[in-house]
């Protein structure tokens, strides 16, 4: 069963509720409005290079064991889901006063992004505040007010909630991480739990060992240990834990004309995989065999 609020996501909820486990892709919404695309000096591909394109596709079996699966339909370069809506860019939006460093805003990837991958700029020049309060109010809060609730009704009804914030990554940014460190087996998939601060040990671990069955490569918190959803969220000693998954894109698609690639069903079966043992957490089962290190 699906439900939609206009503009901000999607809810895929399983017939029943069997566990504490709750999925996300705040970043694979694809719905661009026209007036928003108009005044982008970016063609549309170019501007698609930030999302997290397919996530939502990819992690699509959550209601089949169980779990909701809450995806974005704006896209982040509209807004940034994984971003505090106060992260306003003075550089992008009038009447913004400039504030406290931040490096994501000075980079340009505040709530409302002035960049995409690459550092490409979006607009010709600044956007209102008032516009930029208008996309928080219609797609932020609504998003984040429903993730909550999902997060609730999970601690509710089974005690805990086991939130996974379903991303992907470049497969230039990770190859890039492994080229400083000098490391050739690069991971497939990288872990962020805030370095232990927004999940417990054993969860993590339990979770680590899930992708490491299906065959992946799996790293923790480097080079993404988890922004503001695992940050925020993440409150394992309440029983809410929070993990952040990338997934390198080049594993399932084209990442140039932005398409799933020939193996991207094959992906998705392991993944789905991943997802039966993470409902399985998600009810309290700890009893399962770690993968060997």
């Amino acid at each position: 069963m699906s439900t939609t609020a206009e503009k901000a996501y999607r809810i895929e909820r399983p017939v029943v509720r069997t566990t504490g486990a709750v999925f996300a892709s705040p970043h694979s919404g694809a719905a661009y409005p026209w007036a928003f695309l108009r005044a982008s000096v970016l063609d549309e591909r170019s501007i698609r290079s930030s999302e997290d394109a397919f996530v939502d596709q990819l992690f699509s079996a959550a209601p089949e064991h169980g779990a909701p699966l809450i995806a974005a339909l704006a896209p982040r370069a509209y807004i940034d889901l994984n971003r505090s809506a106060d992260e306003l860019d003075p550089a992008l939006i009038r009447g913004v006063a400039t504030v406290t460093h931040n490096p994501r805003v000075s980079s340009g990837l505040g709530v409302i992004p002035r960049v995409v991958a690459g550092g490409r700029a979006i607009y010709r020049g600044k956007i209102t505040l008032e516009e930029a309060q208008g996309r928080i109010a219609e797609v932020w809060r609504p998003y984040h007010r429903a993730l909550q609730r999902e997060i609730d009704e999970a601690r509710a009804e089974f005690g805990q909630a086991v939130l996974i914030d379903c991303h992907s990554m470049p497969h230039e940014a990770i190859d890039a991480a492994g080229s400083r460190k000098g490391n050739r087996r690069l991971p497939e998939i990288v872990l962020g739990d805030r370095f232990g601060a927004a999940c417990s040990a054993e969860i993590m671990d339990l979770v680590e060992s899930a992708f490491a069955r299906a065959g992946f490569r799996v790293a923790r918190n480097a080079p993404f240990a988890g922004a503001y959803v695992a940050q925020s969220y993440g409150r394992p000693t309440r029983g809410q834990h929070a993990v952040q998954v990338e997934i390198d894109r080049s594993l399932y698609m084209d990442e140039a004309r932005i398409e799933p690639a020939p193996q991207f069903d094959e992906v998705r079966a392991r993944l789905s995989a991943v997802v039966a043992e993470i409902a399985e957490i998600g009810r309290g089962n700890t009893a399962m065999p770690l993968a060997a290190e």
